[in-house]
């Protein structure tokens, strides 16, 4: 092209002229008309690209998001069916009471199962929100440059407010992002008895930036998630009780061992309603020799949360048992020598 043609084009046009304002140019001769139709047909026409292509994308990612939470969705509920149905046939027995503990906990695990679906599509929609909103911020940016406007002002003041707003929220985006993973992940729940390091208690409320749970002495700890380094989860599928229980050296262990097993086997038949027993108890054996007392172990294996209630009546009735059979349980004794040497 001629350079006093791509002069006219330039001044019509600008420096980089689009496909309509060249062509326009080119037929009709007219600056103005090129003008025109470069307002009129490509600058729109552009941006009507710009919407459908940033409508697609978000459709796209939502799409993935949806089938992400599902197939999520999805593989815990497998392995809660499976596993729950599996566990529990083997720990209850075939009687009408056990058979409705077995009803009852199969009930509290599809609850669970529920609850937890419920926060994967809480969560899913969150993301959709937010990648929804990157994509559309986007395209506006894109159509305000096809119109002239300037973005460097504006990415530059979204810049610094971004800068200023990650010093200043920093931790609020970690407690977010820590909180993605807590209901991704499902570490714990409501109703569940877990140890998160700045406190121990029952939780009440979990939300993408706080967990809330309240301590066995009815103080509520609202705990920021990007605190929680680890995660102690006393209340899932099974507990166990664990009760080192001390007896005279002079005693005779092996008796002592038959006792507490028997004593524990009594529970573990009983089945009572606050204090399941899931396995035969074990007595594991010597744990300590300690300055006054031989302590013997005994291990029992409970429903979640139900371990301190199961513990509290071993050691009631295991008490009552030794002092029945004449079994010491010692406790620290002093000697005093006078010496009367020097009177």
């Amino acid at each position: 092209m001629a350079p006093e043609l791509l002069a006219d084009l330039e001044d019509a046009c600008g420096p980089d002229p689009g496909l309509v304002c060249d062509a326009f140019h080119g037929w009709t001769g007219s600056d103005n008309l090129a003008r025109l139709a470069e307002w009129t047909i490509e600058k729109p026409a552009t941006v009507l690209i710009v919407i459908l292509i940033a409508w697609l994308l978000t459709r796209l990612v939502r799409r993935s998001i949806d089938r992400f939470i599902n197939r999520l969705i999805a593989e815990r509920t497998e392995l809660g069916n499976g596993g729950a149905t599996r566990a529990t046939e083997a720990r209850y027995g075939p009687t009408e009471l056990l058979a409705e503990k077995a009803r009852r906990r199969l009930e509290s695990m599809a609850v669970a199962r529920e609850r937890s679906a419920q926060r994967a599509t809480t969560l899913g929609a969150v993301l959709k929100s937010v990648s929804s909103s990157i994509i559309w911020i986007l395209a506006f940016l894109i159509s305000l440059g096809e119109f002239g406007i300037s973005l460097g002002p504006l990415v530059a003041g979204a810049g610094i407010a971004g800068i200023a707003i990650g010093f200043g929220a920093q931790s609020l985006v970690r407690d977010f992002l820590a909180g993605i993973f807590i209901v991704i992940e499902d570490q714990y729940g409501v109703g569940d008895v877990v140890d998160v390091g700045p406190a121990t208690g029952t939780i009440e409320a979990v939300t993408l930036r706080t967990t809330r749970l309240r301590d066995v002495g009815g103080v509520l700890w609202v705990v920021p998630n990007g605190e929680i380094t680890r995660v102690g989860n006393m209340s899932q599928v099974w507990a166990r009780t664990i009760l080192d229980i001390g007896v005279s050296y002079d005693t005779d262990l092996g008796r002592a061992s038959a006792i507490m097993k028997e004593v524990a086997d009594e529970l573990w038949a009983e089945q009572i309603e606050a204090a399941t027993v899931l396995e035969e108890p074990e007595v594991w054996g010597v744990q300590d020799l300690g300055d006054s007392a031989v302590s013997i172990r005994l291990a029992v294996k409970t429903d979640p949360s139900e371990q301190w209630a199961v513990g509290r009546l071993l050691r009631r009735r295991i008490k009552d048992r030794f002092d029945s059979e004449d079994i010491e349980i010692p406790f620290p004794q002093t000697t005093v020598h006078l010496d009367q040497t020097s009177s």
